[in-house]
């Protein structure tokens, strides 16, 4: 079935991250014969563009517990954080020289067209590099470069995200975290004195020189671009969680189950997060790729047959109690479509014992011969 129509496939492509159940057979026909319409492509389009947040506030406002919160919630889409920290520009000798007079809070320390960069190549599909910023040497280049795949949302965070006005086109929803300045202060006292094991003194003149001038000169004023602003920051649940659901609403208008009605869609949990992550890990060794992608597509075959007709059954237990359950639907077929569809049988075996199994081969010519394989196997019931 999944050779059918290959706009599924590329839409399956692109969501890679999606966990698919199958397809009702009873809407095949209508799915068939709409194959070539051109809303489908428009709808392949529209789903490869991730939802972009910025997130900005002052220094040590609760930015990254905010964006945690966020992530966290919204457990079952492919979140991504990008830091405006990692975009800082390399400190050149003489910079690095004179470090305490250099101002990390002014909007010039930032390379803003290396982040316009990844991020035109995150909107269009591709993954790439982040630098990993060392706050030692002041450089980027000293360890290696995180690698950030494509993802449905795309969270920018940092204390000058909104200031260019190219970067904040790219958005599509602005939060500040607003913070008292005394709350703020003393959590950048705690921070560097302890888990950076600075002297309070240079902290306390860093601050004053440096970061309370810039916030009041380039942060407090990019406040007015914010479509949502935080008071408290992570401590307001309540505001965390208005935002998660408009970003719900906002990414099911690119839900495939819109798309195609007869789709079912597994709800993703850590545990597949996890196990697709397995399976990805090109340092995965073959006994555990096959032993996690079995589990994977019984995981499939166990949702899929959620979804066939059942029966309601009575039957007595062993305590002479009368159970009222449902029966397994009668006289199945499952048919796999070669060679990928194969790896569903032992799967499908397992779940309805005696099963019969035939196979459908699908021979592509023309063009370059080349399609996506993802297994695909069809259940009947007759």
């Amino acid at each position: 079935m999944g050779m059918e129509s290959k706009s599924v496939v590329d839409l399956i492509e692109a969501s890679s991250g999606v966990h698919f159940s199958g397809f009702h057979m009873n809407s095949l026909q209508e799915r068939h014969s709409n194959v070539d319409q051109p809303t489908t492509s428009a709808a392949d389009n529209i789903l490869m563009q991730p939802f972009v947040i910025g997130v900005a506030g002052g220094a040590a406002s609760g930015k990254t517990t905010v964006c945690d919160m966020i992530i966290q919630q919204l457990h079952d889409q492919r979140v991504v954080l990008v830091n405006q920290d990692s975009f800082y520009h390399n400190l050149t000798p003489e910079e690095h020289v004179r470090v305490h007079e250099y101002n990390f809070d002014h909007p010039d320390a930032f390379d803003n067209e290396k982040l316009l960069a990844s991020m035109d190549k995150l909107r269009n599909g591709q993954a790439v590099d982040i630098p990993n910023y060392d706050f030692k040497s002041y450089k980027n280049n000293v360890f290696p470069p995180r690698r950030v795949n494509p993802s449905d949302v795309i969270i920018l965070e940092g204390i000058l995200i909104f200031h260019d006005p190219r970067v904040r086109e790219l958005m599509n929803m602005k939060i500040f975290v607003d913070t008292d300045v005394d709350v703020r202060l003393a959590r950048r006292i705690r921070r560097d004195t302890v888990e950076k094991n600075r002297d309070i003194g240079i902290v306390l003149d860093q601050y004053s020189k440096f970061v309370k001038p810039a916030f009041d000169d380039f942060i407090l004023p990019i406040k007015k671009y914010a479509d949502i602003i935080i008071p408290r920051g992570g401590d307001n649940h309540v505001a965390i969680d208005l935002i998660v659901q408009h970003i719900h609403t906002m990414l099911g208008q690119h839900d495939l189950c819109k798309i195609y009605p007869n789709l079912y869609v597994i709800h993703s949990t850590f545990q597949i997060w996890g196990m697709h992550t397995l399976i990805r890990d090109s340092q995965t060794t073959k006994h555990d790729f096959v032993f996690y992608a079995d589990r994977l597509i019984r995981l499939v075959v166990e949702h899929g047959l959620g979804h066939l007709p059942f029966t309601e059954k009575q039957v007595v237990t062993p305590t002479k109690s009368v159970y009222t359950g449902v029966d397994f639907c009668k006289r199945l077929c499952g048919v796999s479509i070669i060679r990928s569809g194969e790896s569903m049988e032992n799967a499908l075996r397992a779940c309805c014992k005696g099963i019969k199994i035939g196979k459908i081969l699908i021979h592509r010519e023309g063009d370059n011969g080349q399609y996506v394989s993802i297994p695909f196997m069809i259940v009947f019931h007759f």
